[in-house]
């Protein structure tokens, strides 16, 4: 039996029942692959959800080698390596793929008969889409130039070559057609995130819906500048699609106009923003939207994929697509007229009182779903369990400072509880569903985020500075907010342990290969961002050359004369009045001392809600902290990647840092099993079966964004033979 995300529906669901309730005490790993390349610095990662098509899984390694396996075994049939990404034009926000962004969470298969199977992926950076033949491993030459397009090209933007752009979800296939979504910078300068379709075979561009409308094109109106279409970046559908193939309806939920966090060069609505689309998978055409945040300024973008469901509304059966959301609501429509299911309010918030922001005077919220995460934070949910009362006593003395009032209030310079934070809520995993039953099951977090902004001082860059003391300056306004002010991260501050130290990474220091930088290789990283770290394209060349400087001691430029005076005038329009206090991403989670989300347990869980009455079932922790198991407390943590529910009667999750992998009793949320596991397995596993019997394989990559050991492990699990 194959398996591609539980169908096109998305929906993650398997109906073998072969390992189930009574049986999944006895799992055993059935087989082992170490894909290789994994980092010695926890910088690599694994978020892959494997395929598995015909008995043979593909699947990436840490840097994002494509293979393909026997199902069965773990055998290996074939490796194909990428090796450099082609350049071409300027490298802005690219470089080469060494240093490049090395996220990619899938690959999509596409079967046109016996002779014609093909594996789309992008690789590296992820602006090159490559197409690669499914049986032996090579490259498809026909697709594109040499096997590839640069998902640059044909983007209907005239700087697109000097800006990020990646792809970290896989496409989705709708007949000959690959359809494709983007991940961008979330700068002022950013690459508009049109969604594209590609012709399978030649690769050639069959369509475009663009994301930010350009004139004439519905949507249009709800940007106050006439010109926005032509330099307002994001709007992009980084998450993954769904795909109803009896309508011809693809279905994507967007993310947030850039940038992220000031939207005073940007007023208006900002459709297609934040928004769920329902398109013509033949032509693009738009068949219905809505959008779930007005002018977003909290970066509540769609980071899980939309899923297709059908649930009873008055006792008839109704096919829907629902989005969850980083807020921690549950949207649901009617699949073909866009209509909402169940009733949502408008409610008026809070105005900004930033100057020249504009704020949206209400925000769309759902009636029927009770949100699955805490919004508007009290001082009842501060952290006091497990930790010292001096702790207790500086986080409720930092709550008190900031504005808490409402899960609406804006960016202030007062500084703003925003919870859920910027990791949600729901993330990029996505729901999981079972269609026997019309449950949803989610995985959220529950960790607040600071947002405090400073005002933009001009002229702090003077033609007096070296590139040393220019680069410091520029450290300490885009850099210390992660890193700390002496670079040292997590060394010497917990609430930083998430980030690595970037003292001692110059290429003459004692560090092993991939852990050390010179000018060159630094400057293409800032450029393109890494795992959790953005990509700053806002810097100028100059001023990447000042900062590497700075953070690498380089002794033949620290002294020259920093040469930016600033002769060139950035466009009004990607000139912004504020910026976060401290960094690109501020002050960042509200952490206690010990480095721990400060407000009360769960910090992450699993629950199950039934779609048809709105009622959560069960909602369990998921992940533990070891100081806080070690106090009898269950904590749950921060997870990425999503779960998969089977007929068997359970539900299967990786997702968390402390390398375990689980599965839980779908209808009663009993924890049934628990592995320790290599390495995190921070993505969505996979269930299969392969000549009668079940499997169950998650990639054990761990690193990354998590900050915990990297891995370069699948590993399968199935009952002995005896117990089949």
């Amino acid at each position: 039996m194959d398996n591609l995300r539980g169908g096109s529906e998305n929906i993650k669901y398997s109906a073998l029942d072969q390992i189930n309730t009574s049986n999944v005490k006895n799992l055993k790993v059935a087989w082992e692959y170490a894909s290789g390349e994994a980092s010695a610095t926890n910088t690599t990662d694994m978020k892959t959800n494997p395929i598995i098509v015909n008995g043979i899984m593909y699947g990436l390694n840490p840097q994002l080698k494509l293979f393909a396996l026997d199902a069965a075994t773990g055998t290996v049939k074939w490796v194909y390596d990428p090796g450099s990404i082609p350049e071409k034009g300027k490298n802005v926000g690219r470089g080469p793929f060494g240093p490049s962004t090395k996220i990619c969470r899938g690959v999509t298969y596409y079967n046109g008969g016996k002779n014609d199977q093909r594996i789309l992926y992008t690789p590296g950076g992820g602006h090159m889409l490559y197409c690669i033949n499914a049986l032996t491993g090579k490259v498809i030459p026909t697709f594109g130039t040499n096997g590839h397009i640069d998902l640059h090209d044909e983007l209907d933007m005239e700087n697109a070559h000097d800006l990020h752009i990646s792809n970290t979800s896989p496409g989705i296939i709708y007949k000959n057609l690959i359809i494709m979504g983007s991940r961008l910078a979330e700068s002022a300068e950013a690459a508009p995130g049109h969604i594209r379709a590609f012709d399978v075979h030649t690769g050639k561009r069959k369509w475009i819906f663009h994301t930010i409308p350009h004139p004439g094109e519905p949507g249009y109106e709800t940007w106050e500048s006439p010109g926005a279409y032509k330099y307002v970046g994001g709007a992009n559908a980084w998450g993954g699609f769904s795909l109803d193939e009896k309508r011809g309806l693809v279905f994507a939920g967007t993310g947030s106009a850039t940038p992220d966090f000031y939207g005073g060069n940007r007023k208006g609505n900002n459709l297609y923003a934040n928004s769920i689309l329902a398109l013509d998978a033949a032509t693009g055409k738009l068949k219905w939207h809505y959008q779930t945040v007005h002018h977003d300024l909290w970066d509540w973008d769609h980071a899980a994929h939309p899923i297709l469901v059908t649930v009873k509304k008055d006792g008839k059966p109704v096919d829907a697509v629902v989005q969850i959301t980083k807020q921690g609501y549950i949207f649901m429509f009617n699949r073909e007229t866009g209509d909402p299911i169940h009733p949502i309010n408008e409610v008026p918030v809070p105005k900004s009182d930033l100057a020249g922001e504009w704020t949206s005077p209400t925000q769309p919220v759902p009636s029927f779903f009770k949100p699955f995460v805490r919004q508007r934070l009290t001082e009842d949910d501060l952290l006091k369990e497990g930790i010292p009362d001096s702790s207790y006593q500086d986080i409720l003395k930092k709550f008190r400072s900031y504005k808490t009032d409402n899960m609406w209030n804006p960016p202030s310079l007062q500084g703003t509880i925003e919870s859920p934070g910027w990791n949600g809520g729901a993330e990029w995993g996505g729901p999981t569903f079972d269609p026997t039953s019309g449950i949803m099951y989610i995985n959220a977090n529950e960790s607040p985020w600071v947002m405090k902004m400073q005002e933009v001082k001009k002229g702090e860059m003077i033609a007096k500075q070296t590139n040393f003391e220019a680069g410091q300056m520029l450290y300490q306004q885009n850099c210390s907010g992660c890193h700390g002010k002496d670079r040292r991260a997590g060394e010497t501050n917990k609430a930083l342990s998430a980030n690595p130290s970037l003292v001692g990474i110059a290429e003459n220091s004692n560090l092993k290969p991939g852990q050390k930088y010179d000018e060159r290789s630094f400057k293409s990283l800032i450029s393109s961002g890494r795992n959790n770290m953005p990509p700053f394209g806002h810097l100028s060349a100059e001023q990447k050359t000042a900062l590497a400087s700075f953070i690498l001691n380089l002794d033949k430029i620290k002294d020259q004369p920093f040469k930016d005076l600033n002769t060139k005038e950035e466009p009004a329009h990607f000139r912004t009045p504020y910026s976060f206090a401290g960094g690109p991403y501020g002050i960042g989670k509200f952490l206690t001392k010990e480095g721990f989300p400060a407000v009360k347990t769960p910090w992450g869980h699993l629950s199950a809600v039934d779609l048809n009455t709105g009622k959560e079932l069960w909602k369990q922790p998921l992940g533990d902290y070891p100081e806080m198991k070690a106090k009898g407390i269950r904590s749950g943590s921060e997870n990425f990647g999503g779960s998969v529910v089977t007929a068997g009667g359970l539900v299967f999750i990786a997702a968390t840092r402390d390398e375990k992998f689980r599965a839980f009793d779908k209808k009663t949320g009993e924890l049934l099993w628990e592995v320790k596991i290599p390495a995190a397995g921070i993505a969505t596993p996979a269930v299969y079966q392969v000549n009668g019997k079940q499997f169950v394989v998650i990639a054990c990559g761990g690193g990354g964004k998590q900050r915990t050991k990297s891995g370069d492990k699948y590993v399968a699990f199935a009952l002995p033979t005896s117990q089949k």
